[in-house]
């Protein structure tokens, strides 16, 4: 874990929270709402994007180096396509990647450790978990699905500050990510920004982009978590 990861006992507390309201009022929380990334910070899906892209160049005859595509997910399908393919193609081809999809990539993936348990803990604090990714829905849900991971809504084709729409639709406090622009989604809906160093994107990157707290995965996400609603609902 890096060593400068925020500790679950230290993580700032938004602005709001750390001003105390008036003792002459009292004023309930709004319902604790979370949003998670998918790919990398919910589920490893490297393997199944992986072969997925290797169907894809089987039928198309065009070489894309696999091992690369999954060292830098989180930008939407086109954003990578867009580096194999002529530009005129690269509508078309998405739609056939995503109609291989379910057959490849389901599969192979797995669960990131921590992932259900975190899920579980914003149930136990009586809040709603929701996924909001920039993956097509469908097969976003059949990720979770396959993993046995029930949000309470699935969001998909979102990306980076796009993310913020859906954030503040379902009025989330928190948003979980794994890359730069899952921050930057955070910080487009005024939600905390918790980010994991399970993706592609290093601490000192997640921090320097906005990032509120850094954890090495989410087996940390359910401590931390417990102890963010307490101090909220003190504040209230």
């Amino acid at each position: 874990m890096d060593s400068t990861a925020s500790s679950p006992h230290t993580a700032p507390l938004p602005a709001p929270l750390q001003a105390p309201l008036s003792a002459s009022r009292t004023v309930a929380p709004a319902p604790l709402t979370v949003g998670f990334d998918l790919d990398m910070t919910l589920v490893d899906s490297r393997p199944g994007i992986a072969a997925a892209f290797r169907a894809l160049s089987a039928e198309t005859g065009v070489y894309v180096d696999e091992a690369l595509v999954v060292s830098r997910l989180g930008p939407p399908l086109e954003t990578e396509l867009a580096h194999w393919f002529p530009a005129d193609q690269v509508a078309a081809v998405g739609e056939r990647y995503r109609e291989l999809y379910p057959d490849h990539a389901i599969a192979p993936s797995t669960a990131l450790a921590g992932a259900r348990e975190s899920v579980d803990a914003v149930r136990a604090l009586g809040g709603r978990a929701i996924v909001v990714t920039a993956k097509y829905g469908p097969n976003a849900e059949l990720h979770l699905t396959h993993l046995g991971i029930e949000p309470d809504s699935v969001i998909g084709w979102l990306w980076a500050e796009a993310k913020g729409e859906a954030l503040r639709e379902h009025g989330a406090q928190v948003y979980v990510g794994d890359h730069v622009g899952d921050v930057r989604g955070a910080r487009a809906a005024g939600a905390l920004s918790v980010a994991v160093t399970t993706g592609p994107c290093d601490a000192q990157e997640l921090r320097a982009a906005g990032a509120d707290v850094v954890l090495a995965d989410l087996t940390e996400f359910p401590a931390w978590l417990r102890t963010f609603e307490a101090a909220r609902t003190a504040a209230a």
